[in-house]
C-alpha cells in the first residue's frame, strides 16, 4: 500500500511540476523597477552605451535599434514604459499604453516600433535563446497610435475617412521563429478594425486585450510586424506601434525532459516493486 501510495504521489508530482515550476509571465515589472532612466519613465535604447541596446526581461532578449541622432532619438524594436498619458497625441508620447498602465494595472510594459515600412519584419523580434511553448500574451495600442487612427493627424487619416464608409484597418502580425529564424507560424491581431458594413463594429482597441498563441507550437523567437489600409510610398501613415505586456512561456524542451525523467523514475519504481514481489518467501 505505501509503495502505491509513493507511485501516486511522483505521478501526481511529474505531472504538475513542470507547469507549476517552468510556466513565467515575462511582464516588464524586473526591468522596470530600474524606471525612471535620466527622469524619463521608459527605456528606448537612448541610455544604452552604443551598440547595446538590446534588453532582457524573464530571460527573453527584446531588440531594440537606437540610433543616436540627439535629443533622444531614434529607436525602434521594443522599449519599455510606465508612461500613463491617454490623451496627448503625436510623436511625443509614443511611449505611452492608450489602456493608460499595464495589463491587469501593473506599472510597465512593453511598446513595439516596427520602424513603419510596410511589410517590415527582423525589426520587433524576441528571442528566447531556445524552444518554449507560448501561452498568450496581452496587447494594446499606444495613445499616439490610437489617437491619429480616431482623430486623424498631419501624416495619417482619420479611420472611416469623412463619411465613415473607409474600410481601414491596424493589424498586427505575430510569427513564431525556429531556431534559424524561419517563420513555422502566425497570428494576427486587430488593433484597429473598420471593414465591417455595419459601422457599430468598427473599433479601435483601448484596453488590454488577451491573444492566444498556443497555435505557434514550440518557437525560438517572435517577429512582429504591422499592416495598415493607410500607407504611402512604402510606409504606414498610421503610426506603426503596439504595447504588449504578460508574455506566458513555457520552456519546452525543460518541461518534457522533466516529464520524460519522472515517468522513467516511476517505471523504474514500478519494476523495482514487481521484482521484490516476485522473490520466494523464505
Amino acid at each position: 500500500m505505501l509503495r502505491r501510495a509513493s507511485c501516486a504521489v511522483l505521478l501526481l508530482c511529474v505531472l504538475s511540476f513542470p507547469l507549476a515550476v517552468f510556466a513565467a509571465t515575462i511582464d516588464f515589472e524586473d526591468v522596470g523597477a530600474g524606471l525612471p532612466i535620466g527622469g524619463h519613465f521608459f527605456y528606448n535604447g537612448s541610455s544604452a552605451p552604443p551598440g547595446a541596446s538590446d534588453f532582457v526581461s524573464g530571460g527573453a532578449t527584446f531588440h531594440n535599434d537606437f540610433s543616436d541622432f540627439g535629443g533622444g532619438c531614434c529607436w525602434q524594436g521594443f522599449a519599455y514604459s510606465q508612461a500613463t498619458d491617454t490623451t496627448t497625441p503625436g510623436f511625443g508620447n509614443q511611449h505611452s499604453a492608450y489602456a493608460g498602465g499595464g495589463a491587469g494595472g501593473s506599472a510597465t510594459y512593453a511598446v513595439g516600433f516596427t520602424g513603419g515600412a510596410v511589410g517590415a519584419t527582423g525589426v520587433s523580434t524576441i528571442d528566447f535563446g531556445a524552444d518554449v511553448e507560448l501561452a498568450g500574451a496581452f496587447f494594446t495600442n499606444t495613445t499616439y497610435a490610437a489617437l491619429s487612427m480616431r482623430d486623424g493627424d498631419a501624416f495619417a487619416k482619420k479611420f472611416g475617412g469623412v463619411s465613415g464608409d473607409d474600410p481601414d484597418y491596424l493589424k498586427l502580425s505575430i510569427r513564431g521563429l525556429d531556431g534559424v529564424g524561419a517563420v513555422i507560424g502566425t497570428v494576427e491581431f486587430y488593433l484597429a478594425d473598420f471593414r465591417s458594413a455595419d459601422h457599430s463594429q468598427d473599433y479601435i482597441v483601448g484596453d488590454w486585450r488577451y491573444v492566444d498563441l498556443s497555435g505557434l507550437g514550440p518557437v525560438h523567437g517572435l517577429d512582429f510586424s504591422l499592416e495598415s489600409s493607410d500607407t504611402s510610398f512604402g510606409f504606414l501613415d498610421t503610426p506603426a506601434y503596439f504595447a504588449l505586456d504578460d508574455l506566458v512561456v513555457v520552456p519546452e524542451p525543460a518541461s518534457a525532459a522533466l516529464l520524460a525523467l519522472g515517468l522513467g523514475a516511476l517505471a523504474r519504481l514500478r519494476r523495482r516493486t514487481r521484482a521484490r514481489m516476485a522473490l520466494p518467501r523464505a
